[in-house]
């Protein structure tokens, strides 16, 4: 995370029975990832707008008896906030168990496993089986780039490659097509991705994947390597004319 500059942060917030001091204006999440509070989140990443789309950030707020995101949640003074209990835990585990539900996530034989984010979320959530029937989509895999691949059956709509396509490189490749169940992420005018001009094979959207739904060519089982924290990285590196990505041509 970037460090802040500017007036010292005194906004009390009482995380977990802890208080902390927040910065005005800054999200419950950032300020739990900057005094080290772990929440859990699938779709949020550091150097990309919010999206709130995948709710596993979710925390208890003293005085509502709604769930509110922390990504999104912006913290005020005398804030207090839960964001470990058995509930939160038993919500966060019914979300990963529908993602796995609604997918194809057989992790034996998934390029990225072992580099898997939601594997990860499955681990710390104890999903040891799924209590919902499979949907076994067959949406099918565009192998149409030359370097890249996208299996459509392993995406989770966290929208990280739409984000880091238009905000950090720039080149509005990806979109997210149709609504609710049917929806799906689309290269181009959803045409195949070896066919949009305007990609640059930067390889961006593949380091923030969190699952196997984008990875490189020639990888395989458990060989693929995601680095999601390179979005900070090429974030900073703009505004400093060091404009890199080290990554990307792996």
């Amino acid at each position: 995370m970037r460090p802040r500059t500017g007036p010292r942060p005194n906004v009390p917030v009482t995380i977990d029975g802890v208080e902390h001091q927040a910065y005005e204006g800054e999200t419950l999440l950032e300020l739990s990832r900057r005094v080290g509070v772990r929440i859990p989140t699938l779709c949020n990443l550091e150097g990309l707008s919010t999206y709130g789309g995948c709710r596993l950030c979710v925390v208890e707020v003293a005085g509502d008896r709604r769930l509110s995101p922390a990504c999104a949640l912006e913290v005020t003074a005398e804030l207090e906030v839960t964001t470990q209990s058995w509930d939160l835990h038993e919500h966060r585990r019914r979300i990963v168990e529908l993602l796995f539900a609604e997918g194809d996530h057989v992790c034996a034989f998934c390029v990225s496993s072992g580099s898997c984010e939601l594997q990860d979320l499955a681990t710390e959530h104890d999903v040891d089986h799924i209590h919902y029937d499979f949907a076994h989509p067959d949406a099918g895999v565009d192998a149409s780039h030359p370097k890249y691949s996208l299996d459509r059956d392993r995406c989770v709509m966290c929208t990280r490659c739409v984000r880091v396509c238009d905000e950090v490189e720039g080149a509005h490749v990806w979109d997210v097509a149709m609504r609710g169940s049917q929806g799906r992420i689309v290269a181009g005018m959803d045409q195949p991705w070896g066919e949009v001009a305007d990609c640059t094979w930067c390889g961006k959207c593949v380091l923030v994947c969190p699952t196997g739904a984008l990875s490189f060519k020639g990888r395989a089982t458990s060989e693929m390597v995601h680095d999601p924290e390179v979005v900070a990285f090429l974030a900073t590196a703009r505004e400093d004319g060091e404009w890199l990505d080290r990554k990307a041509d792996a």
